[in-house]
């Protein structure tokens, strides 16, 4: 079988998830810090080999959506169907302008699919042209009657518990559901149970034991106790940054323009309040400070939008496996009011950070007229940011 070059990925986050209990779709709850389907839809968008990914929404979710995974690459979304094999359906038709050689359909209820997980998928379909990643069952198994009753114990070696992102040559599987479509089929549950009826050899390849789908409330508490373990190494780091004030009609503080009699000295667009928090962060991941990766001798930071510098310092956290947990920041000057734009500033450093906005504090206060800001000369910031990392993380 040839290998192909074009892979896409489907994320199947339609459905009502109601077995999981009250909160609204699961796919939209948070665990451990991040939504269920940023943590399931990320590494397919991350992903070196996937040119495009496609997602199947309830209409209703759109919005929830956009917020859950706004800083993703994806395509625009496809509304679902009545049920799980509509919704692929609806998929594989929305990517088929695009020609892909390969389809990835993975459910956004498996928020931790990993890298390697998706680079064996596609090895597996560039092989076989059908796979599906299963793990060996450790229980032993009963068939039972209506009643209730024993009616065979399956041999347990050969039983394999099917996961997703399942893989398959993107014409071969779109056919097949076109085919299930006109014949009125409709009562598949994976897609590797409608490829099988459609007469296709569905290989298996190596699944991942953590690549677990969350469907009762049970599994997002023990999940979120798993990460919690994971994420052991609780590290805080302080920050601190000031500017002096110079010509110019309004100030960027934590990414809002406020209106000002003055504007800031400064190389990039002298936000205090994003600067100290960079250096908060990086602080706890003893990763240097704000100067040593964006020197203001480099010409190529002038008048630099400040959220670039956080966006980096947060990305720094993630790939050492790391999240942030808490943002906290202090700013000092007499004016202006820092009041009437805390809460957007709260909004847009947690926009920025990828974090809620109940993780971010923003607090003001004076210096009581004394020192350059008592005499309004400028503004400090204080930063103190918590962040979580694996035990061991580089």
């Amino acid at each position: 079988m040839p290998r192909y070059e074009r892979t896409a990925a489907i994320l199947v986050a339609a459905g009502r998830g109601l077995r999981a209990g009250t909160g609204g779709p699961k796919q939209y709850r948070s665990i451990g810090g991040q939504t269920v389907i940023f943590r399931a839809m990320e590494p397919f968008c991350r992903h070196p080999q996937i040119f495009a990914v496609q997602p199947v929404l309830n209409p209703d979710d759109a919005a929830m959506f956009s917020d859950a995974v706004s800083a993703l690459r994806h395509e625009p979304p496809a509304n679902g169907g009545a049920t799980r094999q509509a919704s692929v359906h609806a998929g594989l038709e929305a990517l088929a302008v695009q020609k892909p050689d390969v389809v990835l359909i993975h459910d956004a209820a498996r928020p931790f699919v990993s890298a390697a997980l998706i680079s064996r998928a596609i090895d597996a379909a560039g092989r076989t042209g059908a796979a599906v990643p299963a793990v060996p069952v450790t229980d032993t198994i009963k068939l039972i009657d209506a009643a209730g009753n024993v009616e065979a114990t399956p041999e347990r070696a050969r039983l394999r518990i099917a996961q997703t992102p399942q893989a398959f040559r993107f014409d071969v599987i779109l056919d097949a559901h076109r085919r299930a479509a006109r014949d009125g089929r409709g009562d598949f549950t994976d897609d590797a149970a409608l490829a099988e009826w459609a007469g296709l050899t569905v290989a298996t390849f190596e699944g991942d034991l953590a690549n677990m789908k969350l469907t009762t409330p049970e599994d997002f508490v023990r999940e979120e106790a798993r990460l919690g373990a994971m994420l052991g190494d609780i590290r805080t780091g302080t920050g601190y940054d000031v500017h002096a004030f110079g010509d110019g009609d309004h100030l960027m503080i934590c990414g809002v323009r406020v209106p000002h009699a003055r504007g800031f000295l400064a190389h990039s667009d002298g936000d205090v309040g994003l600067h100290a928090l960079v250096d908060a962060i990086l602080g706890a991941l003893a990763d240097g400070d704000i100067g040593s990766h964006f020197p203001p001798s480099d010409p190529q930071w002038r008048g630099a939008s400040s959220d670039r510098f956080l966006r980096f310092a947060v990305e720094r956290v993630a790939r050492r496996g790391g999240r942030v947990v808490h943002l906290d920041l202090t700013i000092v000057c007499e004016a202006p009011k820092v009041g009437p734009h805390r809460d957007a500033m709260r909004a847009r450093i947690a926009g920025i950070a990828g974090i809620s906005i109940d993780r971010v504090g923003v607090k003001a206060t004076t210096s009581e007229q004394l020192g350059f800001t008592g005499r309004r000369e400028g503004i400090a910031a204080m930063a103190t940011a918590t962040i979580r990392l694996p035990w061991g993380a580089p």
